[in-house]
């Protein structure tokens, strides 16, 4: 796949906000490509730029090769699927989709096929013929995907289209978008503030914050090594630990000292993976998800060539089903573990609140990211996104 849609140094200002800044990225013919951040972080602007309902104030828009920065909508062969369907209320299902086509001015029998296949695709045959009143939130979606479809667009632009669903229909939602991108093969480009639809359905991911592109990579990417203090808090929970390199015992692994440890007895420094090559004396900030580490009563066995083990104490416990969540001081620090029930056992001895345990992790499940502070956690709690 090559790349088919670019946008190179787009800027976009609304009066004195900056809603889109100098942003350059591509998203490849036929990818399920997501753009993903909170409110006001300039995602719906790209979209819009896209489907030419704004210009920007600098950049290009290339699309399959061509410059499409100026031109009108209705010139550019992309189709936008709304929040809020945009469905024609006096209308059947059948004559909205068919409604792009006739416009178009195509013959009846074509748009009598091209509607029916949209309609089986959809899985909407038996409700051709009905209103937008008289079917569904998640069927109304449906239709308003099959009407964006049926014109057969190079790209498909869903601006949160999912957010007016109840949750169990999102889920189900998403199952089928997923189904329908791999049927039809063309790129979609996907709106969303929702980690959990982007991390579910995306080739690739665009997180987005003030206006710039974070960090664009594979949605196991994006979690697993985040860029930034923001990505790493925003997909996801993580522990943000902020320190000074102390030592590089060689050349792959470092030492960091944490100031909050700084009590323990015995302490001499986390051990992280060294992938940003930083010397003695540079700041780092690690991060290191709640999952990624072991907790127990009795001291762990040495499970991990590069292993850090510290003391703590039990503050909270939720139990979930699944998992259980705690959370547990160490010196001056909470930190969240999150502990699978891949094989829970009720006879053995319960974590319990006020316990004191150990806590230990592989060296190369500590993330450091490319700001060198860690943001302020407020309430004395590093954990962010819990």
């Amino acid at each position: 796949m090559g790349e088919f849609l670019e946008f190179q140094g787009v800027s976009k200002r609304f009066g004195p906000v900056k809603a889109v800044n100098n942003v350059s990225f591509s998203v490849k013919r036929g990818e399920f490509f997501s753009l993903l951040g909170p409110s006001g972080c300039g995602k719906t602007t790209l979209l819009r730029l896209i489907a030419g309902f704004e210009q920007p104030d600098s950049g290009r828009i290339l699309l399959d090769g061509q410059d499409i920065t100026q031109l009108p909508p209705n010139h550019r062969n992309v189709n936008t699927v709304f929040q809020n369907y945009a469905l024609f209320p006096h209308m059947t299902v059948f004559e909205n989709i068919a409604f792009g086509l006739r416009v178009a001015r195509r013959p009846k029998d074509e748009i009598e096929h091209e509607v029916m296949s949209m309609l089986k695709l959809v899985q909407m045959e038996d409700k051709a013929w009905h209103l937008p009143s008289q079917i569904s939130g998640g069927q109304k979606q449906r239709v308003a995907i099959a009407r964006a479809l049926v014109n057969k667009p190079s790209v498909l632009l869903l601006d949160e289209p999912l957010a007016a669903l109840d949750l169990k229909l999102r889920q189900r939602m998403l199952l089928e978008l997923d189904l329908i991108h791999d049927q039809v093969g063309i790129t979609f480009l996907y709106v969303t503030h929702d980690q959990g639809e982007a991390m579910s359905l995306s080739d690739r991911i665009a997180v987005m914050h003030s206006g710039v592109t974070e960090q664009i990579a594979t949605p196991a990417e994006v979690y697993e090594a985040p860029k930034t203090s923001f990505v790493a808090s925003f997909i996801g929970d993580t522990n943000f630990f902020d320190g000074i390199v102390s030592s590089v015992p060689d050349d792959d692994y470092c030492l960091v000292d944490i100031p909050d440890f700084a009590d323990i007895e015995g302490f001499n420094g986390v051990l992280c993976y060294n992938d940003k090559k930083k010397a003695v004396g540079g700041r780092v900030n690690l991060s290191v998800r709640p999952e990624k580490f072991g907790i127990s009563i009795d001291p762990p066995r040495r499970q991990f060539a590069h292993m850090n083990v510290l003391r703590a104490k039990v503050e909270d416990i939720i139990y979930t089903g699944n998992h259980t969540n705690y959370w547990v001081s160490v010196g001056s620090r909470r930190i969240a573990v999150y502990q699978q029930h891949a094989g829970y056992l009720l006879d053995e001895k319960p974590i319990r609140w006020g316990d004191d345990v150990w806590l230990y992790w592989n060296a190369d499940n500590g993330y450091m990211l490319d700001d060198e502070a860690a943001p302020d956690p407020g309430l004395g709690d590093n954990v962010k996104g819990v």
